[in-house]
């Protein structure tokens, strides 16, 4: 089955609300989304606390299936960790703030700003920083269950925060079983 999104098509509807402040900037794309895929975008405005690879931040799920997910994800204070290794291929398009990256043997940063796409390849993993406020896009595509253990692990073995992991799970199951129920895998 066909993915539903298409990162060149998400980085240039995400262009059109940069240097909004984040309020505006985050109303505006949502519905922008929600208006080019009506039956795939969660409107609902529910952040949830994440903490995954080390890094701590907070995410908006606006879609997640079986193949792929889309989410608002960022700090206002910015955090640093692990991006995780993945079956699956992710792309950051950054709305606000900036990130920093590094793979293994790298000397230098890679540095992503508002409207530049950090796309991790599937297979691979970095070291990343958001050094102060950072906000940006993220769109997943692949094997999503096979992330979910990254996306839990911290709050497990080490928050404790067990509300948000709840929060996590009942969304992804909402969204997932709504996507079913359309025919997306």
């Amino acid at each position: 089955m066909a993915a539903v999104f298409d990162p060149t098509e998400l980085h240039s509807i995400a262009s059109r609300f940069i240097g909004r402040p984040m309020p505006s900037l985050v109303d505006g794309l949502v519905g922008a989304l929600a208006e080019r895929w009506p039956r795939h975008i969660r409107t609902q405005d529910e952040w949830i606390l994440n903490n995954a690879g080390g890094a701590m931040g907070q995410m908006r799920v606006l879609h997640a299936s079986i193949t792929e997910y889309l989410i608002i994800f960022g700090s206002p204070i910015g955090t640093e960790g692990h991006t995780g290794r993945f079956a699956a291929d992710d792309w950051f398009i950054i709305l606000d703030g900036e990130q920093w990256a590094y793979e293994e043997g790298a000397l230098e940063r890679e540095v992503y700003r508002p409207g530049d796409i950090h796309h991790l390849r599937r297979g691979v993993a970095k070291g990343y920083r958001m050094p102060d406020r950072c906000f940006a896009l993220e769109y997943a595509r692949g094997f999503i269950p096979g992330m979910l253990p990254f996306g839990f692990a911290d709050a497990l073995t080490s928050t404790m925060d067990v509300r948000s992991l709840a929060k996590t799970v009942r969304v992804y199951a909402e969204s997932t079983i709504s996507q079913l129920r359309i025919g997306k895998v």
